[in-house]
This record gives C-alpha cells, sequence and structure tokens, in this order.
C-alpha cells in the first residue's frame, strides 16, 4: 500500500515514492497555490493550464490523483474527468468548483466517477485530508485486487494437490462400480470436490489470524444443523451451509487492525468498512451461478430481526431465513473466540448472550432452534455418542480406513476430507507432517464394520 507523506515509511531502506498529483485549471493563481500547498506537504506535484494539457501529462507519466477545476474553456472538467476516467481508472478523481452548480457536480459524480469534489474557496487541512483519504482508498482497492488474485492462484494449486489425493479414490470406484452407479459416483465426487475446494478456499482466509482458525467450518455445521431442525430441505439446507463457510470471504481486504479488534470494539469508520463485507462477499461469489443461493444469504447476514440492521434495514420474515440462521451461527461462534465481544465467552455464556438477543438482533424462532440443538448435542453428549475406538493416533491408522471428520492442522488448515479412504502413502504423508511439525494429532475414523 502506497505510504502516504508524513506518515512515516515502514521501510526505512526502502521508501516509497510520494504520491504525484496532477493539477487542472486554466488560472495561474489556483495553480500555484496547489503547488505551494501540496509540495509542502510532501506530495509530487504537476500542473496543466486545461483539460487537453494535463491528459498529455497523464499519457507521460503515472499520476496517482487529479485535481480538475469545473469551469474551464475548450474542455470543462466533467469531459476532462470521463476521460481520465476512461483512459486511466485507477487514477483517482477530485473535482473542484467555486459554483454552485448541481447538474455540473452530477455530472462529475456519474460521468467521472469522482471520489469528492470540493468548493472555492478551499480549507487547506480539508483538502489536504480529502487527497489522503482518497489515496488511502485507492490503495485499499488495490491491495484488495492483489490478494484476491493471491487467493485465486493458491486456490487453484491446492485444487491440484486434493486432486492427486483424491484421484485414488476415484480410480477404486471406477473399478467397483459398474454403468449407472459409476456415473452416480462420478457425480457425487464432484460435488466432494467442490465443498472440498470452498473449504479450502476459507481455510486460507483464516491464516491471516490464528483465533479465527476453523471459525467458518464450525459456523457451517451449526447453520446447517439449525437449517435441518428448522425443517428445511435438502438444497436449502446446503446453501446455508456454503454461506457458513464463506460467509467471512468479504474481510479479505481487511488490515490487520481491523482483522483482530472485536466489533464491539470498532471506530465509527472501522465499523462503517466492516458492515461492507457481506455486499463484498456477494459480488465476489456473483459469477458462479451455483453459488446465488448461498451469496443472497450471505449478503443479508447483518441484518436484524428488529430492522436494524445492515445494509437495507430488512426485519422479522422480510430477512431471508438462511441469513437469520447465518447470523445465530456466526454470532454462537464468535462470542466463543472473542471477534465479537471484548472477551471470550465460554460457550454456555455466548448461549445465554445470543437468548438476551432474541427478538431484537435475532430471530426467536432459530434461536429456540440453537437452545435445542445445544442441548441434544453439546460437548459432552457428542463425546458419549462417538465410540472411543474410532479416534486413533496416526501410528494406529490402517489402509481402508474412513475419515469420519475432516482432517485439519491446528492452524486451521484442510489436510483431507472426511470420507477420504486411507492407504499407505496418505498415511505415511500424515506421519511425515506429523514429525516434521513436532504434532500428535489425533484422527476420527468411521467405526470398524461388524
Amino acid at each position: 500500500m502506497t505510504e502516504l507523506p508524513g506518515t512515516g515509511s515502514t521501510d526505512a531502506a526502502n521508501p516509497a515514492p510520494a504520491p504525484t498529483i496532477l493539477c487542472v485549471d486554466d488560472e495561474p493563481s489556483i495553480l500555484s497555490a496547489l503547488r505551494r500547498l501540496f509540495r509542502a506537504k510532501g506530495f509530487q506535484v504537476r500542473v496543466a493550464e486545461g483539460g487537453q494539457a494535463g491528459l498529455e501529462v497523464l499519457a507521460a507519466e503515472p499520476i496517482d490523483l487529479v485535481i480538475s477545476d469545473m469551469r474551464m474553456p475548450e474542455m470543462d472538467g466533467v469531459t476532462f474527468l470521463e476521460q481520465v476516467r476512461q483512459r486511466w481508472p485507477d487514477c483517482m478523481r477530485l473535482l473542484l468548483t467555486g459554483y454552485a452548480d448541481i447538474t455540473s457536480i452530477m455530472g462529475a459524480i456519474n460521468r467521472g466517477e469522482i471520489y469528492r469534489y470540493i468548493a472555492k474557496p478551499w480549507d487547506d487541512n480539508d483538502i489536504i485530508l480529502i487527497v489522503r483519504g482518497a489515496l488511502q482508498q485507492r490503495d485499499m482497492v488495490q491491495e484488495q485486487r492483489r490478494l484476491q488474485a493471491l487467493i485465486r492462484a493458491q486456490n487453484d494449486e491446492l485444487k491440484v494437490l486434493n486432486f492427486s489425493l483424491e484421484v485414488k479414490v476415484a480410480e477404486r470406484t471406477a473399478e467397483l462400480n459398474q454403468s449407472n452407479a459409476a456415473l452416480l459416483g462420478a457425480n457425487e465426487q464432484l460435488k466432494h470436490n467442490f465443498i472440498t475446494s470452498i473449504k479450502i478456499f476459507t481455510s486460507l482466509i483464516e491464516l491471516r489470524a490464528s483465533h479465527l482458525a476453523g471459525h467458518s467450518r464450525r459456523v457451517a455445521d451449526v447453520a446447517r444443523k439449525l437449517a435441518l431442525r428448522l425443517g428445511l430441505d435438502n438444497k436449502p439446507s446446503q446453501e446455508v451451509f456454503v454461506a457458513g463457510l464463506l460467509h467471512a470471504i468479504g474481510k479479505v481486504g481487511f488490515d490487520d487492525e481491523l482483522l483482530n479488534t472485536p466489533v464491539v470494539m470498532l471506530n465509527t469508520a472501522q465499523l462503517q468498512v466492516f458492515r461492507k463485507h457481506p455486499a463484498r462477499a456477494a459480488q465476489l461469489l456473483f459469477p458462479l451461478p451455483e453459488l446465488k443461493g448461498a451469496a443472497e444469504i450471505i449478503a443479508a447476514q447483518l441484518e436484524r430481526f428488529d430492522g436494524a440492521g445492515y445494509p437495507d434495514g430488512l426485519a422479522g420474515k422480510k430477512i431471508p431465513l438462511g441469513a437469520r440462521i447465518l447470523l445465530v451461527a456466526s454470532d454462537y461462534d464468535a462470542l466463543q473466540i472473542g471477534t465479537l465481544a471484548q472477551r471470550k465467552l465460554a460457550p454456555s455464556k455466548a448461549l445465554e448472550a445470543i437468548i438476551e438477543g432474541s427478538g431484537k438482533r435475532y430471530d426467536p424462532e432459530v434461536v429456540g432452534a440453537l437452545v435445542a440443538l445445544m442441548g441434544d448435542t453439546g460437548p459432552a453428549a457428542a463425546a458419549m455418542q462417538r465410540p472411543a475406538d474410532t479416534v486413533r493416533r496416526v501410528r494406529d491408522l490402517l489402509p481402508g480406513m474412513v475419515l469420519a471428520r475432516d482432517l485439519m492442522t491446528p492452524s486451521g488448515l484442510l489436510m483431507l476430507t472426511a470420507g477420504h479412504v486411507l492407504d499407505d502413502a496418505v498415511i505415511g504423508k500424515i506421519m511425515d507432517f506429523e514429525k516434521s511439525m513436532g504434532l500428535h494429532l489425533m484422527v476420527d475414523v468411521e467405526p470398524a464394520a461388524p
């Protein structure tokens, strides 16, 4: 991200270059005043006495931000800024105007897509703050693009690795099944790989903060159980599950401070950024038609039952049921890992907090389902339902055993998915990983057939 003047470089050996500003105005006195102001604040400044001259400067060297006057001969500010947007879309655009001309300002907003407009005469401190805000916005967008490209590349690499592990299962299935059975098996494998890819993508996001490890997977599991308890069919329940896995991907562009600060401790500016992550996530998923239902759930995950939520202030049953389920499941886990409240809560206290918000933040029907679910599937009850001999040390694994649960690293990275059939090669790789990392992994396998 570009280091702004006056904030200090994070790398003394390689300081970031000062941003370059282009000021365009037909009045030399205005250009001189702007040049003195911005140079004094450490910016590089270029000036042009008209729109055409400004375009020539932009074509000759990289410009980070343009400030253009509205009223200029030959080419007005709207026309100039529109051409800047079309030819140099990453260059931030500001409009400088001394006229209360709403039509012109709207033209600059609609055609030039300006960041802000500044009225003459300006206040020096205000214009400096506006310029710095515009440059920070530009850097955030560029950083988000970089991170998204990085995640896509890493996801592609992990898909290749996952395919190499799954190919043996596919070969065994092809040998054992005939005709229609083989086709049905292949179809189920494709669905499984799709969910596995989503889990891998989610684990990459959670690697940025250790306390987030496993959060999305736990939210997805609870959300699916709530959906089934509330009577949803298989397809909507699956959409709720996928939404749980992907509900936090809109946070991929968050800086470390925002990512690691509990929601109740965020300041106003941080809250504004935080509240946009559901919409950003929905935009990321938009190109995938099969995730349309999950994207709609994610987009409404911050809506409140009492209508005081975001972004649309929906209330009651107008909020999609999947979103009402997702909010309860997400908050229940977030309260326990310390990303929502100021301190971590025990499961029982987290459940009490959810119950307290019933009818306000949460749908009472979904809260009731969570209370019933936690009564039926609490940690103690779950432990009693699993036979003791299904949890094995790595050295006790045998070829042919089938994973009962996803095998995760302590940092939350997915190694193998539930249903994977173990063989000598895979067991050897697990042993090598355990030894190299100094870990003692426990693996949950399906009970042996009687």
